[in-house]
């Protein structure tokens, strides 16, 4: 048994796999928080060369001071054992239990890793709103309802926002909000992938606010290669106009970066400030704002300044995306629309912000503190997710706006 899975686990190391708020480099197992009774230590183990099972020694440790706390993510020792509640390798979470052997001074594998897989079932599975609306723009009640019941997260809603909401009809959106039939069902088990699958506009809703509006961050809009031929709705130009961080463009858009489609949806283009204000309380928080297609779960602008620490403190996440740097020699002239005007104009910088191209990563939340994989509302471009890092399973409801133009597709999948 050890012999089989020994291998497997050095791989995983050797790979540079993460362990939650711990990692493994040059052949040492980096524990930045262990508890032992009363005390928080920093510890650091040794990988001892041909054993098996796995062996670990001592090299170093250090205790923090009595005040310091230690995240729910921290490893454990009791009773000779070392308990590791999450090791992260290869999209793949495990738990890891080591014995210490006083006699030798050494810690040994104690038995084959568990996987353990991700669950989101008892978070906001009884999330129930009604909110009546006496707004110029808006005198329909709000309602949605989720429910968690055999393996999947369902959405009731009509669609109507739960917050002060602009002027609609404006000049630039000639558009009333309306009711729609809003439902989705998402896996509470959700499989984090290697592949990211685009979503959005008629490729399917990516995700929707717990309060039933969906989120929906490309446009309809393009312009033509000279860019003397645009429209907002339906157009057909190769270069797909951006709702946010463009002032080519006025989508009428009001201070909830949302604006109404022709068929009277509200969406989100962007962060949903007044929601995000309702839940929060205007408090700087981590908040779960809402539930992407593949069941993982879509935080707002805030998270760790160190993705495994709960107790790292909060800090503005930025998105991954730079301007383009080899611009296309078909695009519309940069004197007639600055680079940011098109989804085309962005590209995925790794190691530029703190997220993935999805607008995700995994790590520690106020819901998760285990780790999750989870997406981010920006106030960075792509602002909301455009594809997923999971598998979308029972994901229904309206996909909102018509085809974009038929150029190079912003923000192209990949890890």
């Amino acid at each position: 048994m050890y012999k089989e899975f020994s291998f497997a686990a050095l791989t995983l190391m050797a790979l540079n796999s993460l362990t939650l708020g711990a990692s493994f480099e040059n052949n040492t197992l980096m524990l930045p928080y262990v508890v032992v009774g009363d005390a928080t230590y920093n510890v650091n183990l040794r990988l001892v060369s041909g054993t098996n099972p796995i062996e670990f020694s001592l090299e170093s440790f250090t205790q923090y001071p009595k005040e310091a706390s230690a995240p729910a993510n921290a490893a454990f020792f009791s009773g000779n054992i070392l308990s590791i509640p999450a090791l992260r390798a290869s999209k793949i979470s495990y738990q890891i239990q080591l014995s210490y052997f006083e006699n030798k001074g050494v810690f040994k594998l104690l038995e084959d890793p568990l996987i353990t897989k991700t669950d989101t079932d008892g978070i906001l599975c009884s999330y129930v709103d009604s909110t009546a609306n006496d707004q110029e723009s808006l005198q329909i009640t709000s309602t949605s309802a989720w429910t968690c019941v055999d393996g999947s997260r369902a959405l009731t809603a009509n669609g109507i926002p739960d917050h002060e909401v602009g002027q609609f009809p404006n000049p630039n959106n000639p558009n009333t909000i309306s009711e729609q039939s809003v439902s989705a069902n998402y896996t509470l088990t959700p499989i984090e992938t290697e592949v990211a699958t685009m979503m959005g506009g008629p490729s399917g809703v990516v995700g929707y606010v717990l309060n039933g509006v969906k989120i929906d961050a490309n446009t309809a809009g393009t312009c033509n290669d000279t860019g003397n031929a645009c429209s907002l709705a339906g157009g057909t130009g190769a270069w797909s106009i951006e709702a946010l961080g463009q002032t080519h463009f006025n989508f009428g858009d009001d201070e909830n970066h949302a604006h109404v489609q022709p068929g009277g949806s509200y969406h989100y283009h962007g962060i949903p400030e007044g929601f995000v204000a309702k839940l929060s309380g205007g408090d700087l928080a981590m908040t779960l704002i809402g539930w992407a297609a593949d069941g993982f779960p879509i935080y707002a602008r805030y998270g760790y300044s160190e993705a495994t620490d709960s107790t790292s403190g909060l800090k503005i996440m930025k998105g991954s995306y730079g301007f383009v740097k080899d611009i296309d020699s078909s695009r519309p002239s940069t004197d007639l629309y600055a680079l940011g005007t098109f989804g085309q104009d962005w590209e995925f910088v790794e190691g530029s912000g703190d997220l993935d191209r999805c607008n995700g990563r995994w790590g520690v939340t106020p819901e998760f503190p285990l780790g999750i994989y989870h997406y981010y509302a920006t106030d960075t471009y792509p602002y909301f997710q455009r594809c997923i890092k999971g598998e979308a399973v029972g994901a229904t409801g309206p996909g909102g706006a018509p085809p974009r133009g038929g150029g190079r597709p912003p923000g192209p999948p990949g890890n």
